[in-house]
């Protein structure tokens, strides 16, 4: 049985392979027919997602762009305009999906913030009967950010009072949710209380294999089952895969604070390297880091690659470092050591 990576894999937080008692969670897992909600693990992993968010109903979707475009397709109508921050994950790394699923226009703000902003929300909402202007028909929000950025809870309330003024959703992109919970110091669910849904993944950091869940109103989630049988989510005898995600939410939560400890080392390591510049201190998992033009990127993944690491090239003249639950602070000072060596 696979228990350990072959590699140091600091690509990203979904790398990881599932622990011990994942494996042992799906070959135990009680099963049965979850299109007809006959599942009795899937139930267990939607009820006990709910509960940790303080909501009232969870639904297992297959994956987090799944999670997100299924609540863009729960929650507006088609030709509604969806103010969302420019950066974030639906506009950057989901392939257009909102504009081919849901038919809805993705209006980007806050050009120059890693999250959205209230003060570049009110003056774009479309409160009129206008026929020249589509209607807002849903805020989304992220936490923590694709940019590895935590929100303050001060701005995530800000924007849902402003939704409340206008009477429109709030839906949160919550794919790391438990790593911002964990940043802050705060229960997962006073994040929650400010979206009236939020998606999260049980892959990124969690180490399940497969998997993510929305959480909202009751009402919501029966909408939204609905939605995700028409997008080919319903996944039949799935406990397979939810008593993994289980195992991540009892088991691998609690540790996520590590994650970003050994973040917080990689950084401090990489700034004692000459021609690498770290962006930022890390707030989760995430380094962020420049390295002198004069090194070729390419060519720096190949030799680490050969000596026993991997890491994804620089996107935009940046490269990504993230921490998981199979890094460890050896692996931090051995991956230091051979950058050291690669780029002198």
């Amino acid at each position: 049985m696979q228990t350990k990576m072959d590699f140091i894999d600091l690509r990203s937080d979904t790398v990881t392979i599932p622990t011990r008692a994942m494996r042992g969670a799906m070959m135990e897992a009680q099963v049965g027919d979850d299109v007809s909600g006959e599942d009795p693990t899937v139930n267990e992993l939607e009820a006990y997602s709910a509960k940790l968010l303080g909501k009232e109903a969870g639904l297992f979707v297959p994956s987090g762009t799944f999670a997100n475009q299924c609540a863009l397709l729960t929650l507006t109508s088609s030709g509604n305009e969806v103010l969302l921050a420019e950066r974030c994950h639906i506009i950057q790394h989901e392939a257009g999906a909102a504009s081919l699923i849901s038919r809805v226009q993705l209006r980007p703000v806050s050009v120059d913030s890693p999250h959205i902003l209230p003060d570049d929300i009110r003056p774009r909402i479309r409160d009129t009967e206008d026929i020249h202007y589509p209607k807002t028909g849903l805020i989304c929000v992220e936490q923590a950010t694709a940019d590895g950025v935590v929100v303050p809870l001060e701005v995530l309330a800000e924007i849902k009072k402003i939704a409340e003024e206008f009477n429109i959703s709030v839906y949160m992109d919550g794919a790391r949710i438990f790593n911002a919970a964990a940043a802050l110091g705060c229960q997962a669910s006073e994040i929650a209380a400010f979206a009236d849904v939020i998606g999260f993944c049980l892959s990124k950091g969690l180490c399940a294999p497969v998997g993510s869940v929305l959480v909202g109103t009751q009402e919501f989630i029966d909408r939204a089952r609905g939605k995700r049988k028409i997008l080919g989510g319903g996944m039949r005898q799935v406990g397979v895969l939810a008593g993994p995600g289980l195992v991540a939410l009892r088991e691998i939560r609690p540790k996520l604070a590590g994650d970003h400890e050994r973040a917080k080392l990689l950084a401090k390591l990489m700034r004692e390297i000459p021609g690498v510049h770290v962006l930022r201190e890390p707030e989760i998992n995430m380094v962020f880091a420049t390295i002198d033009s004069n090194h070729d990127a390419q060519a720096l993944v190949d030799d680490l690659l050969e000596k026993g690491i991997k890491i994804y090239p620089d996107e935009g003249g940046v490269f990504r470092f993230v921490t998981h639950q199979y890094i460890t602070d050896e692996d931090i000072q051995t991956f230091s050591q051979h950058l050291r060596e690669a780029l002198h």
